[in-house]
């Protein structure tokens, strides 16, 4: 992956053919989230789904990794102003769920770090391709949090209960290749070529009756029609765990003593 200047903008787009590629773009944060990033996500998945030129959406991310999930930087220091993130968050559930709502295929093309909200964020493509050694997990946890991006609905019934239990509860990381069973990650591809065997996957959806796509993603998106809902008790949690926790301290904590890796801020 390239990684580029720190001043770059939040998000690149490249056009492959009929395919739109949308980068996340602060590798020195590991991609994590922050309001700039994530408005330039939603503006760009706005406009790929409104260009008729683009059949299939790509999501992917420079630097060493997809995505670390939220930025711990700008959760501390809303912590510590005692502002409330839960506008932040309602904006990043809102985003992905239009992702999730697409009317054309999207590919996440993961790599290094799918952490927390990065793991959110696959969750709402339709096909997501590992580099070999990713790690995913949820990770929340780990960092004295809770969801607000919608794992606690998606992974339970990508991944099968068990297990998503498992990753809810301990935060742990998995290897991606672990979770070709589950299906939750459709082909894991080696370094080398991985852009281009994503490029390839991305083709092939692209190389089908259109129309039929489309009437395909509606009526998936019409057996989870009361997913909104549930969202919206998942952000509750959010709101209620944030208010009754001293997040400061606790962010804080886990900035200066986590885990390098997965520690965007």
């Amino acid at each position: 992956m390239t990684t580029v200047d720190r001043g770059g903008p939040p998000l690149t787009v490249e056009r492959r053919s009929n395919r739109a590629w949308l980068r996340l773009n602060r590798p020195a944060k590991r991609n994590a989230l922050n309001p700039a990033l994530v408005g330039a996500l939603g503006a760009a998945v706005r406009d790929a789904v409104d260009d008729e030129r683009v059949r299939v959406i790509v999501i992917a991310g420079n630097g060493p990794s997809f995505c670390a999930g939220a930025d711990l930087g700008y959760l501390h220091d809303c912590a510590r102003l005692g502002r409330d993130p839960l506008t932040f968050l309602r904006t990043v559930s809102d985003i992905f769920t239009a992702i999730a709502h697409s009317p054309k295929p999207v590919v996440a093309a993961v790599h290094g770090h799918a952490v927390a909200g990065g793991l959110e964020l696959a969750l709402v493509c339709d096909v997501v391709v590992a580099q070999t050694g990713t790690l995913i997990g949820d990770g929340h946890v780990r960092n004295g949090l809770v969801p607000g991006g919608g794992s606690s609905l998606r992974l339970p019934r990508l991944v099968g209960e068990p297990l998503a239990r498992w990753l809810l509860l301990t935060g742990e990381l998995v290897p991606a290749e672990q979770l070709l069973p589950s299906g939750l990650v459709h082909a894991v591809i080696p370094h080398e070529g991985f852009d281009e065997g994503v490029d390839d996957v991305a083709a092939r959806l692209a190389g089908v009756h259109a129309g039929a796509q489309r009437v395909v993603k509606t009526l998936l998106h019409q057996a989870r029609r009361h997913d909104d809902a549930l969202l919206d008790a998942e952000l509750a949690a959010f709101a209620s765990h944030w208010a009754t926790t001293d997040m400061a301290s606790n962010l804080n904590a886990f900035r200066h003593a986590g885990p390098a890796e997965v520690d965007a801020s």
